[in-house]
């Protein structure tokens, strides 16, 4: 697990000097604290290119070797690579006969498999990555990230350069470069509470999509997605639960066994859910001594699920190390601004940062059970958004009328109360079904956004519809029944965008792996094909994986809802934050920005803190977003994370 940094120019004038690489990569070093290395190659011109590559290593898989850029034996191929190829003892033997190793990693063997299969090389690795190979023979810098999208890929185009890096903040290190706020990113973020690739914050970066490859050849760039999950190959005649037991877990068992791969402590997190429950247990099941497990609470019991990690330990007999944390937000916002690198409205990532920090004082890599909630039907909106569909088929009149009565009924302060919920669904009974689940994800739906934004802004709502991504993501999967048409969307979505950047994030920031099972691109096309019957009833989800590993999950886990894990904000704007959130949102320099109607924000301050309605989402990203203006924009980005406002 590492970080990665490069550039390819083609006219002296665009060079990346040694000590700017070196700037990028120590900007980085929280991804790879253990080891660095650099590349250079070449003056920069249209017949032989300029070439940086720059690296940090966290040493995982051959910790005393495996240096990179890693070359081929002859150094016309240069690599640089985060990530982790868990099959890669298996790829390596199919080499060994055409190809000669000088390590034991996974690393040359992806420098070996391009000269083997060129471009297709991607379709043979199966783990977690982003990369960069620079061809000297073709010209050519092939970048590549892997099917889920779990690490992170930015870059940026030029008239005679091209650079790339893990971290947005790597690219801000060279000096000169563009600092330009999107304001069509503004606009998404504020509906989705990220902003979707393959865009970015800053005008003219942008992310390389999951499971797509890129290749920049003589200032020429193109890119094409090599995988999608098989959503359009859906198997209706293997209708119940039973058909698929045998297949899931022999995939998932195999998912976990493939991670368990390290020459360094490893161990796992452990919330008290199913999903990293039956991780956990898998790995129990392969290893000959306890699991470490992992979990944090919170002293406000609707956000603690320790008893329920605790009880789930106790069952499969880990090693468990639990902490009880009393979220500190005025120290930990500055660090979550910096690392994130874009605004990221998410809350959940500060108790996911106090997780990895605990857990990487006993290891350095960590198991999890991301995905399990797309892949599986885990989301009481997966139901709701069943329970919808019933509903359209009553007449249009009467659906007309229970929408106009929802809309004047008085709804309860509390954010997930369920009359809430069911306000919110019966408001949108009359709303097309897509349309109707993107008011229910958004942070600020259509409405709500233009009420907010500044005129300009407006204009562009009317131009480009910020949540265009979503309607996107739902025509990738367009034959399939809309629950699972939905979970399709997320998994492209909301999944890349929001969970899978907020754990790496997370977690490199302490410098710990987080590797995730249910994210082996075989389980999830395995999950893509089945049928929606054996994933979800009305009253419940993830059916086949509770039923298939119902001998690793203690009853009450079976059987409980779905938590969540998350902070008290709702609490803090009332309280210990309320200064602050007057103080930064309205502000004269938040006013001058001229992004926000600041009678709207005040507003929603006022009824959040008078217990007129919770907004406590809404100014955690409005909040976030000035946050991050003051420090990327009004500020040049430091080097190393700040410790306090």
């Amino acid at each position: 697990m590492c970080g990665i940094a490069g550039a390819v120019w083609w006219k002296s004038t665009a060079t990346i000097e040694r000590s700017v690489l070196r700037r990028m990569t120590d900007a980085i070093q929280h991804r790879g604290p253990d080891a660095d290395g650099h590349f250079f190659t070449g003056d920069g011109t249209l017949s032989s290119a300029g070439v940086a590559l720059g690296h940090r290593r966290l040493s995982i898989i051959d910790v005393g070797s495996s240096a990179q850029p890693m070359s081929n034996e002859d150094g016309s191929i240069q690599l640089v690579f985060n990530g982790e190829i868990y099959n890669y003892c298996e790829l390596r033997q199919q080499l060994t006969s055409s190809h000669r190793f000088r390590t034991g990693g996974d690393t040359e063997v992806i420098v070996h498999l391009y000269e083997e299969f060129g471009l297709d090389f991607v379709q043979h690795l199966r783990g977690m990555f982003a990369l960069a190979i620079w061809d000297n023979k073709e010209q050519r810098l092939v970048l590549a990230r892997d099917r889920a999208g779990q690490k992170p890929l930015f870059y940026r185009r030029d008239n005679d350069r091209f650079v790339f890096a893990s971290e947005l903040k790597a690219l801000l290190q060279i000096p000169g470069i563009s600092r330009e706020l999107d304001r069509h990113s503004v606009l998404e973020f504020l509906t989705l509470q990220y902003v979707p690739a393959p865009g970015s914050i800053l005008k003219g970066y942008h992310r390389l999509p999951p499971a797509h490859v890129a290749v920049v050849q003589r200032g020429e760039y193109r890119e094409w997605s090599y995988w999608s999950a098989p959503y359009d190959q859906p198997q209706f005649g293997r209708n119940s639960i039973a058909d698929w037991q045998d297949e899931l877990r022999s995939e998932l068992t195999e998912a976990v066994r493939l991670r368990l791969r390290s020459d360094v402590p490893l161990g796992a997190f452990l919330s008290g859910g199913v999903d990293s429950t039956v991780i956990c247990g898998l790995m129990q099941s392969q290893l000959d001594q306890s699991v470490k497990t992992f979990s944090i609470g919170f002293p406000v019991k609707a956000f603690d699920e320790r008893a329920y990690a605790r009880q789930t330990a106790e069952m499969l007999k880990t090693e468990h190390h639990e902490s009880v944390v009393e979220p500190d937000a005025l120290e930990m916002l500055p660090q979550l601004i910096w690392h994130y690198d874009e605004p990221f409205g998410d809350s959940s990532a500060i108790p996911t940062m106090y997780l990895s920090r605990m857990t990487r004082e006993h290891v350095t890599v960590a198991l999890t059970g991301d995905a399990g909630d797309e892949l599986f039907c885990g989301y009481d909106r997966y139901r709701a958004v069943r329970i919808a569909g019933r509903l359209d088929m009553i007449p249009g009149p009467i659906r007309n009328l229970l929408s106009s009565v929802a809309k004047v009924l008085p709804s309860n302060v509390r954010q997930k109360s369920f009359r809430r919920r069911l306000k919110r669904l019966l408001e949108t009974l009359t709303q097309d079904p897509e349309r109707r689940y993107l008011n229910w994800i958004s942070i600020f739906n259509r409405d709500k956004l233009l009420e907010l934004v500044s005129d300009e802004l407006c204009e562009l709502i009317e131009l480009q519809d910020p949540a265009q991504h979503i309607f996107d993501s739902y025509r990738l999967c367009p034959n399939r029944d809309f629950v699972t048409r939905t979970t399709a969307a997320d998994l492209v979505s909301y999944l890349p965008g929001d969970l899978l950047t907020k754990v790496d994030i997370a977690s490199m920031s302490t410098s710990l792996e987080c590797r995730s099972p249910m994210l082996d691109h075989k389980v999830m096309e395995l999950a893509a094909r089945m049928p929606l019957e054996v994933k979800q009833s009305v009253n419940q989800g993830k059916r086949v994986l509770i039923q298939t590993f119902a001998d690793l999950i203690p009853q009450d886990i079976q059987s409980r809802r779905k938590m969540g894990f998350g902070v008290p904000i709702d609490h803090w704007f009332r309280n210990e934050l309320k200064e602050l959130l007057h103080d930064v949102l309205l502000s004269q320099k938040a006013t001058d920005r001229g992004l926000l109607q600041r009678h709207v924000v005040r507003r929603l301050i006022d009824e959040h803190v008078t217990g007129v309605f919770d907004h406590a989402y809404r100014l955690w990203n409005l909040l976030c977003l000035e946050l991050w203006q003051c420090m990327y924009l009004d500020e040049t980005p430091p080097m190393s994370a700040p410790s306090s406002l």
